[in-house]
């Protein structure tokens, strides 16, 4: 079986295939070429999926984005650039909702806990079940007889990307059509997309099932899905035509946000993980630099690990001859060493939000305090000014846009 490229061969768009090259070049060059398309071209044709060879309608920035190889500002400042705040608000605000979802996790972090133990949950009951199995089985290999879906599924496990589109609508058939645990679903995502974000994932997830936005589902419908494929696709009788949203019995309580100021002097060891690509910000002339990849987790797909690899290594080399990236399990043993070579026992990284980086470098951290050693987590300007809105809904942040692009130095106050 292969990727139906064939389906939209025919369509009236210019054919525009996007490769996912893991460095900040690359991220810089895709942004380059969309830059003039993010007003009025993206307002009006970003929910069309067309496919992996007609990705003009959407940036395709989001690997790029999402470990920081270049950043949202950068972003916000180069789409400001080239076109007015009212004529590119489409797209800025999609810029934000990654910032909104990372920060407003962060303040809830009970939400990732209870995503963790769903998870487990979901997966021992498909183990205790050969009929639950089988349908998560057909589901994830593409074998569901739902076009569409199955056509999503392999073009995920194929490129490690999805149209934003798609993805909601891959969501809902998951949880409403096919009736899987959306927690399943959530890690067949994270297991599979070089974009994949802890918190835009969980949430995005919980947004479609009714669980983010209490009450409020995604309900995947046929016309809908035919008219932004442009009838490749028209799931007439196949899919649940109600979306009744799912409930827990947990409450997910507001915790503050708080964070240490980093040393502002003295050496140290500047430690790059695939949370943020770009740390210049974090220390401008470290002793040495050491980058830090997990090892691919057992499920999970090669495209995934080999771009944090890839960017891991690509955010290192911007600092010259002297960094160098390791992929392992034992990140004290590695800090340590490092460290003692570089001669300082201060290691500096960029902060990591809720997720698998946030959780080894809390281990992390503990182990080189009974070395004698001491981590900072350096909060980037851009999170700080925008997390505190990300409270609520993303209304309440969407009224601050104007103000944080103000305060940001990206658009001048008297345009917005």
């Amino acid at each position: 079986m292969t990727l139906r490229e064939d389906l939209f061969a025919d369509l009236p768009d210019h054919p525009e295939t996007v490769a996912f090259e893991p460095t900040r070049q690359a991220g810089l060059a895709r942004l380059e070429r969309f830059a003039s398309r993010t007003g009025r071209h993206y307002a009006s044709q970003r929910n069309y999926d067309l496919g992996p060879a007609r990705r003009s309608t959407v940036s395709a920035l989001s690997p790029w984005i999402r470990h920081r190889l270049i950043t949202e500002e950068e972003v916000l400042r180069q789409t400001l650039a080239g076109n007015s705040p009212s004529a590119a608000m489409k797209f800025i605000q999609e810029v934000f909702w990654r910032g909104y979802f990372k920060g407003w996790m962060q303040q809830h972090p009970s939400v990732w806990v209870s995503y963790q133990h769903g998870l487990h949950a979901a997966r021992n009951k498909l183990a205790q079940s050969v009929h639950k199995n089988a349908d998560y089985q057909s589901a994830i290999e593409g074998r569901t007889g739902i076009a569409c879906f199955d056509h999503w599924c392999l073009e995920l496990k194929t490129t490690g990307y999805l149209h934003n589109h798609a993805r909601m609508w891959f969501a809902s058939i998951w949880i409403f059509t096919l009736r899987l645990p959306w927690e399943l679903g959530a890690d067949f995502f994270l297991r599979h997309l070089i974009d994949g974000d802890p918190a835009s994932n969980t949430l995005s997830w919980r947004w479609v099932g009714g669980l983010h936005t209490k009450g409020k589902t995604y309900l995947a419908r046929p016309s809908n899905i035919a008219e932004y494929t442009q009838g490749a696709f028209d799931p007439v009788g196949q899919l649940a035509q109600s979306a009744p949203p799912l409930s827990e019995d947990q409450e997910h309580p507001f915790v503050p946000l708080t964070f240490e100021p980093p040393p502002t002097q003295g050496e140290a060891l500047l430690l790059v993980t695939e949370e943020d690509c770009h740390p210049s910000f974090a220390c401008e002339t470290p002793n040495d630099v050491l980058g830090l990849v997990l090892p691919r987790a057992p499920g999970s797909a090669e495209q995934p690990h080999a771009f944090k690899q890839g960017a891991v290594e690509d955010a290192v080399t911007q600092f010259g001859a002297q960094g160098r990236a390791l992929t392992t399990q034992d990140w004290t043993a590695a800090v340590i060493k490092a460290a003692e070579q570089a001669g300082t026992t201060q290691i500096l990284t960029a902060f990591a939000p809720l997720g698998p980086i946030a959780t080894k470098l809390e281990s992390l951290q503990r182990d080189l305090a009974t070395a004698g050693m001491t981590l900072h987590q350096c909060l980037r300007p851009y999170d700080a000014l925008l997390w505190p809105h990300a409270t609520k809904g993303f209304f309440k942040l969407k009224k601050m846009i104007p103000t944080v692009l103000t305060e940001l130095g990206v658009a001048d106050a008297k345009t917005l």
